[in-house]
């Protein structure tokens, strides 16, 4: 950033007025601290938010860190650091809002997860551990692949509902293919970690399919009740 006159700098702007003056460019380019070649660490960042098919900083978050080590003048470094501001900034929003959410209907489950789950390229299955009042003690992503029966382990799910020490749990997935209806191998899936619950004292409320702009709640269906 030497090549900026030092009131343009966005360290220098960052420590006089706060981080809330800069741009994303400029954030991001505090973050990089350096640019490439000809190019100052602020156009590199414009460059990086401006990527067809990854616009603004939520494309950040769904681009791959190959796909962004191929932007000339990211490497490595600096695609690791964007990468996990991305992440970082995502998990404090679901923090923020977890906080003020009781996740008591599909509706608003599905949203807390939308934006997230509905760009992955793979599927991702997550549990949400909850107390008596709905209230999220622990988020964790279980599963990353195909989500299929015979691969999700009810054991891991419960232990970790157990360590917790939530007594209710709603699963969440998503569909690549943007169709949030459910599967044959999703009902199997749901049928036997509900069945474990019964027996452990701890209740699966629902499983939310998340499609493109669309879901699929097993409660809202009636699947939970006709299958157990």
């Amino acid at each position: 950033m030497k090549e900026l006159y030092k009131e343009e700098r966005p360290y220098e702007k960052c420590v006089k007025y706060g981080a809330g003056a800069l741009s994303d460019g400029e954030l991001l380019a505090v973050v990089m601290r350096t640019g490439t070649l000809g190019e100052n660490a602020c156009q590199l960042a414009g460059r990086i938010l401006s990527l067809p098919g990854y616009e603004g900083l939520k494309g950040l978050n769904r681009i791959a860190l190959e796909r962004l080590m191929e932007v000339r003048g990211v490497g490595q470094v600096k695609a690791v650091q964007l990468k996990c501001v991305a992440e970082l900034a995502a998990r404090m929003a679901r923090a923020e809002a977890a906080q003020r959410l009781a996740f008591d209907t599909p509706e608003t489950i599905a949203d807390y997860f939308m934006e997230d789950l509905r760009y992955a390229e793979q599927e991702q299955l997550h549990v949400l551990f909850l107390n008596t009042r709905n209230k999220l003690l622990k988020e964790k992503l279980m599963f990353k692949g195909t989500v299929n029966a015979s691969l999700i382990s009810p054991r891991e799910i419960f232990m970790e509902a157990l360590t917790c020490h939530a007594v209710r749990l709603v699963l969440v997935h998503n569909h690549p293919s943007g169709d949030p209806a459910p599967s044959p191998e999703d009902v199997r899936m749901t049928h036997r970690i509900y069945k474990t619950g019964e027996m452990l004292g701890i209740q699966l409320l629902d499983h939310i399919i998340i499609g493109d702009h669309c879901y699929s709640s097993f409660r809202e269906r009636g699947i939970l009740s006709e299958e157990n």
